[in-house]
């Protein structure tokens, strides 16, 4: 069971045990006092945290295999970019993209001059993309198209951020990528140029990551 299935547990374990509880009061014919149900959920609460609580995941360095993938073909510059859960589209064909959240990025990966040539772009139809390549969880290399989207709102507000396209349907079949995944993506340079790795990750019991 990975982190995702944990916690939807947690919450169907929580709702079933809350409505058991009120049932059974039902079918006794009484309620009991207010103070009772409060103490009785904040019981159950304190119970289910300490249960299935998982300490923050510390992210692990990049896999051997992938560090000497990188150090064969001339890399430097490793840096982790993003840990993140698949979500549903990110593994659709009909949408064909890997989202990177822009506030979800744990450090910058890009110089100022690939920074300032994806902003020049305006929206997911008509944007700047930089050709990138990247290492699958295979190992296997491939050329990926890099864009800024700014995706807007119905509130009028927009949400930034990169994505993986072009190629990311391939990307994700031949490595049997699916939601509620955990991958991680790390950037490199070779000869001063951008390149990516996309690593899956499990969940262990004590809330570390390895390699999957």
């Amino acid at each position: 069971m990975d982190v995702v299935d944990g916690e939807r547990k947690i919450e169907k374990e929580y709702d079933q045990g809350f409505r058991v509880e009120h049932e059974g009061d039902d079918h006794q014919g009484r309620l009991p006092e207010s103070s009772k149900i409060k103490k009785k959920k904040q019981k159950m609460a304190t119970r289910c945290d300490q249960r299935y609580t998982t300490p923050t995941p510390t992210p692990l360095d990049l896999p051997i295999k992938f560090k000497k993938r990188i150090r064969d073909l001339g890399g430097s510059d490793i840096a982790l970019i993003i840990q993140k859960c698949l979500f549903k589209t990110d593994v659709s064909s009909g949408h064909n993209r890997l989202s990177i959240p822009l506030n979800q990025i744990r450090q910058t990966f890009l110089t100022p001059q690939e920074t300032e040539f994806l902003n020049s772009g305006n929206n997911e139809k008509k944007c700047s993309e930089m050709e990138v390549m990247l290492i699958e969880p295979s190992l296997r290399r491939d050329t990926i198209s890099l864009r800024k989207w700014e995706m807007k709102k119905a509130s009028g507000s927009a949400t930034s951020m990169y994505v993986l396209v072009g190629k990311w349907n391939s990307v994700a079949w031949r490595n049997a990528l699916r939601e509620d995944e955990t991958v991680q993506l790390w950037s490199f340079r070779i000869n001063s140029k951008l390149c990516l790795a996309l690593v899956k990750r499990r969940a262990k019991s004590n809330g570390y990551f390895i390699e999957f």
